[in-house]
């Protein structure tokens, strides 16, 4: 079902809010040349790109930022910009300022990007919302963010100084819309009350039952009132303006006219040029239009300073306890007369809806007040109006001048520029038929007690009325209802009780306690509760008038007794229900009020709340009664989804959060934390459980949000993901609220609350196993609850400059921590190596911070990363399931002469399908949750916290205000090595998880210190016992390179080759850790060890272009021999391995291609098992191919930079066999058998390889020992090879090698030629070799001959050094060997030079005896 769009926004996918129907009014309006620019400028920008937007540096002063807007949005306003797009431009401008405008808001766009306010979770789903331009109002119950937000026109007019003709106030009317994609928050109410929400639909599955065109028209009735009827008359009317222009306060040419409000008594003043036509009518209708817009000037001037002196006692309420001066200069804010006027404003349009009756001659100021005493009048009971009566009956209210009427003596609007009229102030009259809502409106008293001359009544009378009227009581039977068609009790006891003693029927404090009684017993429509909540209203409505006037103490006395008398009674009826002849209920009987608006007649307001926790010490019965109810509270909802009406338990228990004496008898409930509970039962047992528990990504509710989704589109799903994000967003900044008032009312009440939290992690211990049990741990969506709110937690103390990271004390972990990571595998500690540490317990005590720090820690590993994890396993599961169902559906032909089995199989088959489409939903749900740009920001946030933190830990250094110094020097404290592994585990999954989706996300400052942390530790990966937590390192630097939009080289790619730090260590870190990766000890080594390399292959091509990097490299090589023979060894190993697996793959494809082109000489076993086989050759290709080319790739860089350690003995004949070997199997005989069907299928790229193994030829070409190892490989070195390498470039791929490459290659193969022909000679001329002189293992005469001490073997020094490269053992007895410990045979190469010194001297010597011989 489509979603309904705003203001003419095309319905279609593509469409947009600006792309609109309907005249947006400036189509025919000119342009200037810089206009149109100003607007194309602007629409290039991103949505978010404020300064560019603006046209500023990110330096900018707050005065250069206004004079920007005020340029900008004079070029792009509507009104006097006709180019097409202008109003699109108008609202980036006014978004721009907006932001950067606000301090706050500007320190968090500069920390991390994207919009401040974003409630779409994410910067461009804000700026494309097609409701993103409307004017919103603030609205009680509402949250943070929605109380900044106002209109483009709204903005421009307060910044030009309003009034004038593009005047509009900014409590504009309300829209609807419904964001489409799933439940939830699906219908949105902006600029009016309440979130609204749709009604569900009757089926159970959510789908509509056609519509008749009856029905549709209907529906669309609104619509097309709201947006056709403007369009038809602006189609009919001319294209003049919608009326003059005007000003307020003075006159200023042209605006010399000066009218004056009739209702207002305000001047204004217009353009006589404007008016010169105007009827009366068209002069009243100028006349409304003027006191509307000065009424929303004086209703923004009230809720800035509302909303100022709202923020100052949001100041003043501290973290943990208040500001006593702060709160005491809040409290004595003073509002000026603006805000005086406007509830003036406010309350007559209450009477005016209740419909009070005035007194015929009464005088009521503008602002609705009164000066009389409230007084009791009797009327007969109006009839009881229809449903359709009801809703047209509506207050009449005439305006008249009285000329009884006492001159005003002071003017309270002089400093607003309202004028002093001569005459009498207006008088409003409210007529109206008697009120029949009698539930959900706010009750004025002095609406029901009807006003008289003052001091007519003695006190007993006034009393008598007074209490009748709040209480509803009567003493004359004849009268059952009030003059408003209330219902009245009759209260015949206490009548007969008067009589008898002869007082006068006159109702008394001291009557009041039976009257009560009495009226409460006997209620038939309405519980006793019910009636007297209602009354609780009335008597502290009554009380609140008359309090503070010394005047009426008497009256107060009386009102004091009645209030009293009221809670007594309501907690009776609350502990004691049998007191009124009612059932002690199941639950709780407060329940079902919790749930109801605090103003509503039967809801718990502030006055009822305070005055209940006031008597807690006096009275032992109310608190466990409110305890009970919030309890009961939480059972009910703990039944509840998402898509139930959840919400207004939620509220309930915002609401009753702010009492702490209530918020202290919470946190005693059994039910709060209890200890003995299953992690599967925290979501329904405990009393915060089922408000964390609440989520999208509960049972049911993702298939609701992504039903069908395998037919969805990304359009449907992505838009499902906002909607989903929006109503958790907004369920968790009410969790923050009930958790921020918990933590905050006391100390004990705070330990409390951690407690929680401390059970939420330690609980979930299991959600981190390799196989998880659902039922036995808490839900995904419940621990994201938690970790978030923690994570909102920590946000106060994670400022910029770390001032308070030295508060995070690690001794915390020794000192009874809440957190538990006994059983917890530890960076570089064994079990009982912690167990020994973690026993020395610290001195001192926990600070908040430390608990919050370690406690978001442990939620992230258990909540956000766990579910990434889930994450991941969903998305291998149901590939594998897809996999095995298409499979399965292969077999279907077998049942088809089977009705009955096709019926079983079909059903089985849909079971199957049915799971996908469940397992597909939940990863949609959790792709939305978790893709939440705002949730992410404020995770890497901390994560920056926690880098920093371990960085000054382990280096033991003032980390960041002092560098890293690496290699890092040895710590006498076992403090990092304690620390549990997810402490660094977390980092690398949040980062990880962020580089691999939302890269952008991450902020410079972020990626700074991430780099840091990622070198440090494969600096010194000693540091770190599991590997795989180090290869996360590397894993992060290699994301980090991927390209981004905007970032060729990736996020992280221009930071590395510019940081010093990475310049100088990266490199080196890299190449060691490629050197550890060779043993894992896990199963799988061999192949992790292809993958981790891989992604350091990538790493060091990002930075290669960078010199630095070389030439630091070519430095450290020289300095670190050992080091660099056994990375080249290693590259050699894999070059060799990877380079022999994929080309014998190929060969295997091409010939089993072959025999499967003709099968049917093979029989079925025979040809299946072929076709196997083909399969898993495929499949081997394309794994080992990617590999190979990266492999190659790093051996041509580093032969090209370090020839010399490529050139050493031990390494030198591997390498050139390795070469001639791959070179023959390229365009030797067997080349051939290379030949496959679609290479690039497998990413084969023969020419390409073929032209790196080449180069790596003439990298090397320059080296004597490379030129003779070459000629010494009498196994796969073959002159040949090289003149058909020569050809193939020549003819086929002239674009790999130049002319001038060509000609080197072919000296280099003349070369060998040449170096073969002299190495045979030199062969022949020793002759045969005595065995002693050979060495054992290569058959080759030794040039320097050494013992190994244990087994006494003499090898060539050459041999075992290449030997013990990869294996460190002797070869003949497999004893520990070091290249140090063998020992020199001196003698033996002293016997072994004399042989070559003899041969050498007999063949000269045959040389002359030849040369000297006749003829």
């Amino acid at each position: 079902m489509p979603a309904a769009t705003a203001s003419g926004a095309d319905a279609t996918p593509n469409g947009n809010a600006t792309n609109r129907d309907h005249n947006q009014g400036n189509q025919d309006k000119k342009y200037t040349v810089e206009q149109k620019a100003a607007v194309i400028r602007v629409r290039r920008c991103s949505a978010t790109a404020f300064y560019e937007i603006l046209g500023l540096e990110k330096s900018c002063s707050d005065a250069e930022i206004k004079k920007a807007y005020r340029k900008l949005s004079l070029l792009t306003h509507p009104d006097k910009n006709g180019y097409e797009g202008a109003d699109e431009a108008f609202k980036l401008v006014s978004r721009a300022f907006q932001v950067l405008s606000d301090a706050e808001k500007k320190q968090k766009y500069d920390q991390f990007g994207g919009d401040p306010d974003s409630r779409f979770g994410s910067s461009s789903a804000s700026a494309a919302s097609p409701f993103s331009g409307f004017a919103r109002s603030p609205s009680a119950g509402r949250g943070s963010m929605f109380e900044e937000e106002i209109s483009p026109e709204e903005l421009f007019n307060r910044f030009f100084g309003g009034g004038g003709g593009m005047g509009g106030g900014p409590f504009g009317p309300q829209f609807v819309f419904n964001l489409g994609g799933g439940p939830g928050f699906r219908v949105h109410q902006f600029a009016g009350g309440r979130p609204r929400r749709r009604p569900r639909e009757a089926n159970g599955d959510g789908n509509q039952a056609p519509q008749s065109a009856t029905s549709v028209l209907s529906n669309l009735l609104p619509l097309l009132i709201l947006f056709v009827l403007p369009l038809l008359s602006s189609i009919f009317s001319s294209s003049t303006p919608a009326g003059p222009s005007f000003r307020f306060d003075t006159p200023e040419p042209p605006y010399v006219l000066r009218r004056t409000m009739p209702r207002l008594n305000v001047d204004y003043y217009l353009n006589p040029t404007e008016v010169e036509d105007y009827s009366n009518r068209k002069f009243r209708d100028l006349d409304r239009r003027a006191e509307n817009s000065y009424v929303s000037n004086l209703q923004y001037e009230c809720q800035m300073e509302l909303r100022t002196r709202n923020r100052m006692i949001d100041d003043a309420q501290g973290w943990f306890f208040p500001d006593a001066d702060k709160m005491r200069a809040a409290r004595d804010f003073q509002l000026r007369n603006s805000c005086d006027f406007i509830g003036g404003r406010i309350r007559n349009k209450r009477l005016a809806k209740l419909g009070s009756q005035a007194p015929p001659k009464s005088d009521h100021p503008v602002d609705g007040s009164s000066n009389e005493d409230p007084k009791m009048q009797s009327t007969p009971p109006a009839a009881s109006p229809s449903q359709d009566q009801k809703e047209q009956i509506k207050p009449k209210i005439s305006i008249s001048n009285s000329s009884a009427s006492p001159k005003p003596t002071d003017n309270p609007f002089a400093q607003l520029g309202v004028k002093e009229r001569t005459g009498d102030p207006p008088r409003i009259n409210i007529k109206s038929a008697p009120e029949t809502d009698m539930s959900s409106r706010k009750r004025h008293l002095s609406d029901q007690i009807q006003q008289t001359s003052r001091g007519r009544d003695t006190l007993q009378e006034w009393e008598d009325k007074v209490l009748r009227a709040i209480f509803r009581l009567t003493l004359d039977p004849s009268v059952r209802s009030d003059g408003h068609g209330h219902h009245l009790s009759f209260v015949k006891s206490v009548r007969a009780d008067l009589e008898e003693e002869r007082q006068p029927i006159l109702l008394g404090a001291a009557m009041l306690d039976q009257a009560i009684l009495e009226a409460a017993s006997n209620l038939k429509k309405v519980t006793p509760l019910d009636y007297l909540l209602a009354c609780w209203k009335r008597v502290t409505q009554q009380f609140k008038h008359h309090k503070g006037n010394r005047a009426e103490e008497d009256k107060l006395e009386v009102l004091k007794e009645a209030r009293r008398l009221c809670m007594s009674y309501c907690i009776f009826a609350i502990t004691m229900p049998e007191m009124f002849g009612r059932e002690t209920p199941d639950s709780s009987p407060l329940l079902p009020h919790l749930l109801v608006d605090p103003e509503d007649d039967r809801g718990l307001c502030h006055d009822f709340l305070a005055e209940a926790v006031s008597r807690f010490a006096d009275d032992d019965t109310i608190e466990p009664a409110l305890v009970g109810a919030i309890e009961d509270l939480s059972r009910q909802l703990a039944r509840m989804t998402m898509n139930d009406d959840y919400k207004t338990h939620v509220l309930a228990l915002r609401h009753l959060v702010r009492y702490p004496p209530l918020v202290k008898a919470i946190a005693r409930s059994p039910l709060f934390a209890p200890s003995s509970i299953p992690a599967s039962d925290l979501e329904a047992a405990t009393l915060l459980g089922p408000f964390f528990a609440i989520s999208p990504l509960q049972a049911d509710i993702t298939s609701q949000y992504f039903s069908s989704p395998k037919t969805r589109d990304r359009t449907f799903i992505t838009n499902s993901q906002r909607s989903l994000r929006m109503a958790l967003t907004t369920h968790q900044q009410d969790l923050l609220d009930i958790v921020n008032h918990i933590i905050k009312s006391d100390k004990g009440a705070r330990d409390s609350m951690l407690d929680w939290f401390a059970m939420c992690v330690n609980k979930n211990h299991k959600r981190r196993a390799l196989q998880v049990d659902k039922k036995l741990v808490a839900s995904d969506g419940f621990m994201i609850n938690v970790t978030v709110c923690l994570d909102q937690l920590c946000e106060p103390f994670m400022d910029a400059q770390f001032s308070k990271i030295d508060r995070i004390d690690f001794e915390y972990l020794r000192r009874d921590p809440r957190v538990d990571i006994k059983e917890e595998t530890k960076l570089n500690m064994d079990q009982n190596s912690s167990d020994s540490f973690y026993a020395q317990s610290a001195e001192g005590s926990n600070n908040f911070i430390s608990e919050v720090f370690f406690l978001t820690l442990a939620a992230h590993h258990y909540g956000t990363e766990s579910t990434n994890q889930t994450l991941s396993q969903l998305e291998k599961d149901l590939k594998r399931m897809e996999k095995h169902i298409e499979e399965i559906e292969l077999d279907r032909h077998k049942w088809i002469n089977s009705p009955a089995q096709l019926k079983m199989f079909d059903n089985a088959v849909k079971k199957y399908k049915d799971q996908i489409d469940k397992g597909l939903s939940y990863k949609y749900a959790v792709q939305g949750v978790l893709l939440d740009e705002t949730m992410q920001a404020r995770s890497l946030q901390f994560m920056r916290y926690v880098i920093v933190w371990i960085l000054r830990l382990v280096s033991a250094s003032d980390f960041p205000k002092q560098p890293i110094k690496l290699p890092l020097q040895p710590n006498p404290s076992n403090f990092f090595e304690a620390l549990p592994e997810y402490f660094l585990e977390d980092v690398v999954g949040a980062y990880r998880f962020v580089m691999r989706n939302m890269p952008w996300t991450i902020s410079s400052t972020q990626s700074d210190e991430l780099i840091i942390l990622c070198i440090t530790f494969l600096r010194n990966s000693e540091k770190i016992k599991n590997p795989y937590l180090k290869s996360g390192l590397v894993t992060i630097l290699f994301a980090g390179t991927w390209p981004a939009p905007n970032r060729p080289k990736g996020v992280l790619g221009d930071l590395l080759m510019g940081m010093p730090l990475a310049t100088e260590h990266l490199l080196h870190a890299l190449m060691r850790f490629y050197i550890e990766v060779e043993n894992t000890g896990a199963h799988t080594q061999f192949y992790d060890k292809f993958n981790i390399r891989y992604e350091i292959f990538q790493i060091i091509k990002c930075i290669w272009d960078n010199r630095v990097y070389r030439d630091h490299l070519d430095e450290e090589s020289k300095a670190n021999v050992d080091f660099f023979v056994r990375f080249v060894n290693l590259l050699l190993n894999d070059v060799t391995f990877v380079l022999d697996e994929s080309l014998t793959a190929f060969q295997q494809i091409h010939n089993l291609s072959k025999e499967l082109q003709n099968p049917e000489h093979l029989e079925q076993t025979e040809r299946q098992e072929k076709e196997e086989a083909l399969s898993a050759a495929k499949s081997k290709a394309k794994s080992y191919m990617q590999l190979t080319n990266e492999t190659v790739a790093m051996l041509k860089l580093f032969t090209e930079a370090l020839a010399d350690a490529f050139t050493m003995p031990e390494i030198v004949q591997r390498l050139a066999d390795m070469l001639d070997y791959n070179l023959d199997a390229m365009v030797g005989p067997k080349s051939n058998e290379l030949k496959v069907e679609n290479p690039k299928e497998y990413d084969f790229q023969p020419k390409t390889l073929l032209s790196d193994i080449i180069d790596v030829y003439l990298n090397l070409r320059k080296k004597e020992s490379f030129v003779l190892a070459v000629a010494r490989d009498g196994r796969s070195y073959k002159p040949a090879n090289f003149q058909k390498a020569t050809a193939i470039f020549r003819s086929q791929a002239k674009e790999f090698k130049s002319p001038d490459e060509l000609k080197i290659w072919t000296a280099l193969g003349e070369k060998f030629r040449q170096a073969k022909e002299a190495d045979d000679q030199a062969e022949d001329d020793l002759g045969e070799i005595p065995e002693e002189f050979l060495d054992p293992l290569m058959a080759t005469l030794m040039t320097d001959p050494v013992i190994l001490p244990t087994s006494k073997s003499i090898l060539d020094r050459s041999t075992i050094r290449s030997h013990l490269l990869s294996d460190p053992n002797d070869p003949f007895n497999r004893a520990p060997l070091k290249i140090e410990d063998v020992i020199p045979a001196t003698d033996l190469k002293s016997q072994i030079e004399a042989f070559k010194a003899e041969r050498r001297g007999a063949k000269v010597a045959g040389a002359n005896i030849m040369d000297t011989s006749p003829g």
